[in-house]
């Protein structure tokens, strides 16, 4: 038997599963704040453009009744001025609704943001059956919704009813005065009615846009078995990064072991820092560091390279300059190019002499290096530890 706490819903919607329901197309939307927008988008116009408008219309109704005998012999005259007026009209109506739409388009994403997704449009054929359906009609949600909007019929037909009764008595009058004093008294009329169902769309999306987010958030509260199951996963997924890091660091350290036998030579400090450095000036343009390592990883380095008869040379300050700003199968650092030219000069000597082509170096070079390149010189540093020293980015 499940916990009672398995299956209430009694948790915060978590970001992953916001993200999740996101993708799915599900957001919070509220309705009222596109109305109020095409509502007070379409006043604003129509209080800026009426007079321009009126004169526009006015223009068309005098040229669509003039005629003259020649045009009322021609066949086919008043379709072609009908196409003609019609195609006017479309164009003198087009900006406005294309400022509508735009101003639509606006609140939907204020309302929730932008979220392009085809999920939405797949076919749920569970939606289709009848009795899941009547139960989503009686749930809390689905109620708030239903009352809201009774609300708003009923709210907008008492103020369109008012409107109404308040303003008969001139719209009958009106057919007693002249055309553009009856139009100014219905652009007026008009613009007052708008006013009115504006205020009380404006009221509602002030309401409604916050309600919104709180269902939409309580429909995504989650139950204390997802919340487990959702952190489950989270954690699988940490540790099989984990586990890949750890294995490409294992490659990367035996990538670096394989290239010591083939390095000039190998600087130390001499207990915790080994830095492996080669050199072919017919391919590189500077020396290069082929592997790095702390502690054990060092002294394997050393035990690898005294095994392949690399010399290994101690250079404390040099080798962890070496291994805090050179970067694993690049030229050495601008800065570093004298302490290790000595160094190289040093192990050609030695290796000359050993050949019998020159005489044996007298002392061994311990090259200055710059305060601000050696890490132990800055205040507050600390050694870093092997395990969490990650070789696969740049020093």
């Amino acid at each position: 038997m499940a916990e009672p706490d398995s299956q209430d819903r009694n948790l915060p919607a978590s970001q992953k599963k916001i993200e999740r329901s996101r993708r799915e197309g599900q957001m919070p939307r509220s309705r009222d704040l596109p109305h109020f927008a095409v509502i007070a988008t379409g006043g604003a116009l129509l209080s800026w453009s009426a007079p321009r408008a009126v004169d526009t219309l006015q223009r068309m109704l005098e040229g669509a009744l003039r005629f003259d005998a020649e045009e009322l012999r021609t066949a086919g005259m008043m379709t072609e001025r009908l196409s003609a007026l019609t195609w006017q009209g479309a164009m003198l109506c087009l900006p406005a609704l294309l400022i509508l739409a735009a101003a639509a388009i606006a609140a939907h994403l204020a309302g929730g943001g932008w979220n392009f997704t085809m999920k939405p449009l797949t076919p749920k054929f569970d939606h289709l059956n009848p009795i899941t359906g009547i139960g989503r009609l009686f749930q809390w949600q689905q109620l708030t919704q239903a009352l809201k909007a009774c609300a708003l019929a009923l709210v907008l037909g008492i103020i369109g009813g008012l409107a109404l009764k308040d303003r008969v008595a001139g719209f009958v009058g009106i057919m007693s005065v002249p055309l553009p004093a009856a139009l100014a008294f219905a652009g007026k009329q008009l613009m007052g009615g708008l006013s009115l169902l504006g205020l009380a769309l404006a009221l509602f999306a002030i309401i409604d846009v916050p309600l919104q987010r709180h269902l939409y958030l309580k429909r995504l509260k989650m139950s204390r078995e997802e919340a487990k199951n959702e952190m489950k996963e989270a954690e699988g997924n940490l540790e099989m990064k984990h586990r890949m890091r750890a294995k490409a660091r294992e490659l990367v350290k035996r990538r670096m072991l394989a290239a010591v036998p083939k390095a000039d030579l190998v600087v130390m400090n001499p207990s915790h820092y080994a830095v492996a450095i080669a050199y072919d000036e017919t391919k590189m343009g500077a020396p290069r560091v082929v592997a790095k390592g702390l502690d054990l990883l060092a002294f394997k380095i050393r035990d690898i390279a005294k095994d392949n008869k690399v010399p290994v040379l101690r250079a404390p300050a040099l080798a962890r300059a070496l291994y805090a700003h050179a970067e694993l199968d690049r030229e050495i650092p601008g800065a570093l190019f004298g302490a290790v030219a000595q160094v190289l000069a040093y192990v050609y000597q030695l290796k000359a002499a050993m050949a019998g082509r020159g005489l044996a170096p007298q002392a061994v070079p311990n090259p200055p290096v710059p305060d601000e390149l050696d890490p132990h010189k800055k205040p507050g540093w600390t050694p870093p530890d092997e395990e969490q020293d990650d070789l696969l980015t740049p020093a």
